[in-house]
């Protein structure tokens, strides 16, 4: 016989849960509920990630209304193109501090995880010194490369090279979320980017506009707001590491230079690296296609409609990190089989949840476009983009947790040959055909998305249920 009291039900319990995820207290996610393990990480990693998409629409926000804003946003947009190459191999690196990071503490090892963490911010290091210093000398390079009008080179240059020159607070604020979700402590990945997108969202208009005591400094503002704000984040995420009392408390000795472990770290994290580059170059090859064949109106629309694209994508990457953390962890706890139901639940919450978004983009594309721009062309451009990419969006959301689920498990190389295929052997020829051989110009491109995408949820929902994955080793 059950008593009522073992069932907590209603609105009481919600709230019990939401402040036990943003709580951050330590949770065994190998044990008990799995739906509540599913809930408790993806709450702060949904969080997480929506303050992430913030700073590139509050950027474009701000931007967007200076004087002479067209070439402002043309500017922002096409850096933020290049810099998605920087994010790729953050979220490689970081994809590959999560993936060790939870097998430890699934092994109920939380030395090893902290050591593996630690041998991850040495290899993060050595990139990003690298990354920032060709950002700051071929910045305007960076420009012409992407097709950037001669204004745009001239007026855009010194944003993009403050943007670069930031890669290193980039890569340090996503590897270290990394090995906090990786050890199941996303409300501390959580209140990191809280913390960068708030001195992001106060320092933009001040800087920009030079409000106050502060200079106007126009396009560059938003680029050193932007900038101080992820390095405050990295501040915070140091501050947790080194001094505090979670999981995760590095010491120097942890920074020793272990070969095995930087080799492990390494053969996860270059496919997940690749995985994202071959996704982000697709991007890039489709924002060029959009602005070939419908110049710039056709690509600032795009680009605006992108911007809603990956900001509501983004609770649905925050479920599939949530995946990712409880695969790792179940298997690093020889638990296979519970890694797999907790994959399928958070499918099920993701489909839900991006069936809605797909509505909202196909009946509410006008209103949410007109935001962020007046111009007729622009907006008509920017309406079509989103209603097209939109409709595929339940796919998106079962690609994602399939991949993610994938990566947790340090099974990198699949879904980096899933990606190959499908965006660049089938995406990217598909939108140039399209475009350019029918005529159909920047629609052309934006239906390219929705295709293949689709078809990325059913090559990855095939080898997940293969189920390979549960015998990889890291």
């Amino acid at each position: 016989m059950t008593t009522n009291h073992h069932q907590p039900k209603g609105l009481s319990y919600i709230y019990q849960i939401i402040k036990q995820s943003l709580s951050g207290e330590e949770q065994d996610y190998t044990q008990g509920s799995i739906r509540k393990a599913v809930v408790l990480l993806a709450i702060p990693m949904i969080l997480e990630l929506g303050f992430e998409s913030v700073f590139a629409v509050v950027d474009m926000y701000f931007v967007s209304h200076l004087p002479n804003s067209k070439n402002a946003v043309a500017t922002v947009g096409l850096t933020e193109s290049v810099i998605s190459l920087v994010y790729t191999i953050a979220i490689g690196l970081s994809t590959a501090a999560t993936a060790v990071v939870a097998r430890r503490i699934g092994e109920k090892n939380a030395d090893a995880a902290t050591h593996a963490g630690a041998q991850a911010i040495i290899i993060s290091m050595f990139v990003a010194i690298v990354l920032s210093i060709t950002g700051v000398i071929f910045a305007a390079d960076i420009l012409r490369l992407m097709g950037a009008a001669p204004i745009v080179v001239e007026e855009g240059t010194s944003f993009t090279r403050i943007m670069m020159g930031g890669s290193t607070v980039i890569i340090l604020l996503f590897l270290i979320n990394g090995i906090f979700r990786g050890a199941g402590d996303a409300a501390m990945a959580m209140r990191s980017l809280w913390i960068a997108s708030i001195f992001n969202i106060i320092l933009c208009p001040l800087l920009i506009y030079g409000y106050g005591p502060f200079p106007e400094l126009g396009l560059k503002g938003a680029a050193i707001a932007t900038t101080i704000g992820r390095g405050a984040g990295v501040l915070y995420q140091c501050y947790h590491l080194f001094g505090g009392s979670r999981s995760i408390k590095m010491r120097l000795p942890h920074f020793k230079w272990d070969t095995p472990v930087i080799k492990t770290l390494f053969e996860v994290a270059w496919p997940a690296t690749l995985q994202f580059f071959i996704q982000s170059g697709s991007w890039i090859v489709l924002a060029w296609l959009v602005s070939v064949t419908g110049g710039t109106d056709a690509s600032a629309g795009y680009q605006i409609a992108i911007r809603n694209v990956v900001f509501f994508i983004l609770p649905a990457w925050g479920l599939s990190n949530a995946a990712a953390t409880l695969v790792g962890q179940n298997l690093g706890a020889k638990q296979p089989l519970r890694a797999e139901q907790s994959v399928l639940l958070t499918t099920k919450y993701n489909a839900i949840f991006m069936s809605a978004v797909m509505l909202l983009f196909i009946f509410f594309a006008a209103p949410i476009i007109s935001i962020f721009t007046k111009e007729p062309e622009v907006h008509r451009f920017g309406v079509l983009s989103l209603q097209i990419i939109g409709s595929g969006y339940v796919f998106y959301g079962i690609g994602m947790i399939m991949i993610q689920a994938l990566n947790g498990a340090g099974d990198t190389k699949t879904p980096t040959w899933i990606n190959f295929i499908c965006f660049w052997l089938f995406q990217i020829p598909l939108g140039y055909l399209l475009a350019k051989t029918f005529n159909l110009g920047p629609v052309g491109a934006f239906l390219a998305i929705p295709i293949a995408e689709t078809l990325i949820a059913l090559v990855a929902w095939y080898y997940f249920k293969r189920g390979k994955w549960k015998l990889v080793e890291v």
